[in-house]
């Protein structure tokens, strides 16, 4: 008999936000629907929300982007400097939160906490802090999903916050059960913390077969001023550095399409524009279309207050000819996940991740490695010209296209789906009831 047959528990999802497209929202929206399908009820906690209001709990503080969250960060991290007064206002905000998180699981009673990247990075140092004593105080069974840790980026090394760090990003208690999207990030934790960890990377429904054009998204190009004839590179990420934009902008300019145009979905967010304004740069150097539409892609179909049409992401995919994917470093990969359910042939660059976890499940992609090709000169002119002739040879043969399509789409089914994640959450249900 499986544990879904004998237990039926309620899930309360915590984070800074879940709105929009970021990864965790995405992926956090997956694991609540996969949970309601068997019968389990879920809410919601966050300083930010586009879940439905009935089980939902808005707590302005939670988010990172709050006023004097912001201020505690810029202390913190940017100017590394911590006062008494910056402790105690730390403190102040973290029994602020603590009230709030007693007051959510009081209105809603959930059985199993879900934090979701919450406790892992630090962008909101009092809300880290109050979960894990509300976990240590109620002793309530959680789930921490880690989609990111604060040693794999630079901006969070701060003399100043080496408590905080090892006391809530992530805290180790017997009732934390911690989950990673991705081996490499298992392996660390466990070396930081001593933690165990379970794996479970970014999934998708593949029973359900993907959308297809239809009458709202078939002018997507003319809405987003491009011509029907205009082979469309989508790059479904962020504007930031680690996305690795300029190799898809030499791409786009290198191949075999006379009208070509690279596509951005996401804005940069909380990681500054210095990096648009290079890439804006780099456009004009050599001279390729690109178009960053983040302002017409909403989490639903609808219209903006012009009238203008608001696509989903799923939408682009329908209209993409190629997905590039550069990225120097990805905590798993949400792109390349979408890509593989679309059937779209995908250029990936061979980051750590994808080295660790998805190269040996055996998937067909056009792979390219940007640290060999930064070596020298040479070396970047002949890969590029190998990588471009693959990917040519790829686009003019449909048959090798469908086959690929297909094998992708199967080995996504087995290793990146509903499926899978049933069996993990299961086998987490079974270590905290027992089997």
């Amino acid at each position: 008999m499986s544990i879904w047959d004998r237990k039926k528990p309620s899930f309360g999802f915590i984070s800074t936000r879940f709105m929009g497209l970021d990864g965790v929202s995405l992926e956090s929206k997956k694991w609540a629907q996969v949970l309601t399908s068997k019968g389990c009820s879920v809410c919601y906690m966050a300083g930010e929300l586009d879940t439905d209001p009935s089980i939902s709990y808005l707590v302005p503080k939670a988010h990172f982007k709050h006023e004097e969250i912001l201020k505690l960060y810029q202390a913190i991290f940017v100017e590394k400097k911590r006062t008494s007064e910056i402790s105690r206002k730390i403190q102040q905000i973290k029994e602020e939160l603590k009230e709030e998180i007693k007051n959510y699981h009081s209105k809603f009673g959930f059985e199993i906490l879900i934090v979701q990247n919450a406790l892992a990075i630090p962008l909101n140092i009092p809300l880290g802090l109050a979960i894990t004593e509300f976990i240590i105080e109620t002793e309530i069974p959680t789930i921490a999903h880690h989609h990111d840790f604060f040693w794999e980026r630079d901006r969070f090394s701060s003399p100043v916050a080496s408590d905080y760090l090892r006391s809530a990003f992530p805290p180790v208690h017997p009732k934390i059960q911690h989950v990673v999207i991705n081996s490499i990030a298992g392996h660390k934790l466990a070396s930081f913390t001593g933690a165990s960890w379970t794996l479970i990377p970014n999934i998708v429904d593949f029973k359900i077969l993907p959308p297809e054009i239809d009458d709202f998204n078939r002018d997507l190009k003319k809405e987003i001023g491009l011509d029907d004839e205009t082979f469309l590179v989508l790059q479904p990420t962020r504007v930031v550095s680690r996305k690795g934009i300029e190799m898809s902008l030499e791409l786009v300019k290198r191949l075999d399409y006379p009208k070509a145009s690279l596509v951005i979905t996401h804005k940069a967010e909380d990681e500054g524009q210095d990096y648009l304004m290079r890439i804006e740069e780099f456009v004009k150097l050599i001279d390729v279309d690109l178009k960053i539409i983040s302002d017409r892609i909403g989490f639903k179909r609808g219209f903006d207050e012009n009238g203008r049409k608001i696509f989903t992401l799923w939408d682009v995919y329908q209209h993409a000819d190629l997905i590039t994917y550069p990225s120097v470093y990805e905590g798993y990969g949400n792109a390349f996940v979408e890509s593989i359910y679309f059937r779209k042939p995908i250029v990936i660059n061979r980051y750590s991740i994808f080295v660790a976890d998805i190269e040996p499940k055996g998937f067909d992609v056009i792979s390219f490695d940007s640290y060999i090709t930064k070596q020298t000169i040479k070396k970047i002119n002949d890969i590029t010209k190998q990588t471009i002739k693959k990917i040519n040879d790829l686009l003019n043969d449909s048959e090798q296209m469908a086959q690929v399509a297909e094998k992708n789409y199967m080995l996504g089914w087995r290793y990146l789906s509903y499926e899978m994640f049933e069996e993990k959450i299961e086998q987490l249900l079974i270590n905290h009831y027992g089997s």
